[in-house]
C-alpha cells in the first residue's frame, strides 16, 4: 500500500460546485487539478461546458482543459494516458493530483487502471455504424449490440452514448471479443493509485435542478447564443458534437423554434445529464458523499471535505 500514489477525486453532477470546492482544496493541499470532463478539453467551447475561468482557477494549475480543436475526436483511452502522464508530472513536483469532473467513465477508467485497446480499428465499420445511428437512432445500435454483448448493451442503455456503443460493436466485429470480456481482462492489472474520493450532490434533487436552470439562464446572459452559433458553424468531431448547449439551440438559429423553446430543451437535457451522472457515480461505494443542501455555508462543506482528505493522506 505504501507504493500506491495518493490522488484526490472530486466528482458529481453538473452545477454541483465541483470547481469552486476543488480549487480551494487544491490550494490547501498544494495540489494541481486534472480535469475529467470530456467536453472542457475543446477550444472555443467555453460557456456551454462551464469551463473554469482564470479567475475561478485562482492560480491553481489546471490540466487537460482547452487544449484540443473541436474537430478532433478524443477517447477514454487517450484520457487515461494523458491523465496518467499529468499525475506523474504533478507528483514529481511534490504536489497532490486532484481529478475533478463529471465524466464518470474517465474518472473510473483512470483510477481503476482500465486499459482500452486502440488497435484493430476499422474505419469502414465505424463509418457504417455512424450512418446507422444517424438514420435509425440509438435504439438500433443497442439492438445490434445486444445480440452478442447483452451485458454492455444493458450497461450503455442508460448512458445513451452513441460513440461508446459504436466502439463496442466495432471492437467485437474486429477482434471477435466483446467489450465486456476486454474490460474483465483489463482489470487484471492493479491500479497504481490510492484515491480519496469525494462526491457532491443534493438530498433534494429539485435544488440541483434549480441550480441547473439558473446556470443556463446565466450562460445565455454571458453570450452562449454567440458561442453556439460559432461552434455550430465550425467542423465538429463525433465526440465534440455531443456537447450539451449547442445542438439544443440549433432550431432557434434555423428559425424552426423560439428561443424560449430551445432554452427549455437545453435545461431539460442538462437535468437529464445530471441524473445520468448521479446514477453512474452512485455505483461507487468508496465515494464519500457531501450533500450541499445539508450545509449552512460553503465554509462548513470545505471544512468537512478538508478533514476527509487529511485523514486519507495520513
Amino acid at each position: 500500500m505504501q507504493n500506491l500514489i495518493k490522488v484526490v477525486s472530486v466528482v458529481g453532477p453538473t452545477a454541483s460546485g465541483k470547481t469552486a470546492l476543488s480549487v480551494k482544496l487544491a490550494e490547501a493541499f498544494n495540489g494541481e487539478i486534472i480535469s475529467a470532463d470530456s467536453m472542457q478539453i475543446y477550444k472555443g467551447m467555453q460557456i456551454a461546458t462551464a469551463k473554469p475561468t482564470e479567475k475561478e482557477m485562482d492560480g491553481v494549475p489546471h490540466h487537460l482543459i482547452d487544449f484540443l480543436p473541436a474537430d478532433e475526436t478524443y477517447s477514454v483511452a487517450r484520457f487515461t494516458k494523458d491523465a496518467s502522464d499529468c499525475i506523474k508530472k504533478i507528483i514529481s513536483c511534490g504536489k497532490l493530483p486532484f481529478i475533478v469532473g463529471g465524466t464518470g467513465l474517465y474518472v473510473d477508467s483512470l483510477l481503476n487502471n482500465i486499459k482500452f485497446s486502440e488497435e484493430s480499428r476499422d474505419e469502414k465499420i465505424c463509418d457504417e455504424l455512424k450512418q446507422l445511428y444517424y438514420t435509425e437512432g440509438i435504439e438500433k445500435l443497442l439492438s445490434v449490440l445486444s445480440k452478442f454483448d447483452p451485458d454492455s448493451a444493458e450497461r450503455l442503455k442508460e448512458e445513451r452514448n452513441p460513440k461508446r456503443i459504436i466502439r463496442a460493436i466495432e471492437f467485437y466485429k474486429t477482434t471477435g471479443k466483446t467489450i465486456t470480456e476486454q474490460n474483465k481482462t483489463s482489470l487484471s492489472e492493479k491500479s497504481p493509485y490510492s484515491p480519496i474520493k469525494i462526491g457532491l450532490n443534493f438530498k433534494d434533487r429539485e435544488k440541483l435542478y434549480d441550480r441547473i436552470n439558473k446556470r443556463v439562464d446565466l450562460m445565455i446572459k454571458d453570450g452562449l447564443l454567440e458561442e453556439a452559433q460559432q461552434v455550430l458553424n465550425s467542423d465538429l468531431s463525433f465526440t465534440s458534437v455531443k456537447a450539451i448547449g449547442y445542438k439544443e439551440l440549433a432550431p432557434y438559429f434555423s428559425g424552426t423554434q423560439t428561443l424560449d423553446e430551445c432554452v427549455y430543451k437545453l435545461k431539460q437535457e442538462t437535468r437529464r445529464y445530471a441524473k445520468r451522472q448521479i446514477t453512474w457515480f452512485k455505483r461507487d461505494k468508496d465515494i464519500k458523499w457531501f450533500y450541499i443542501d445539508e450545509y449552512n455555508s460553503d465554509e462548513e462543506l470545505y471544512n468537512d471535505a478538508f478533514s476527509v482528505i487529511k485523514r486519507g493522506l495520513s
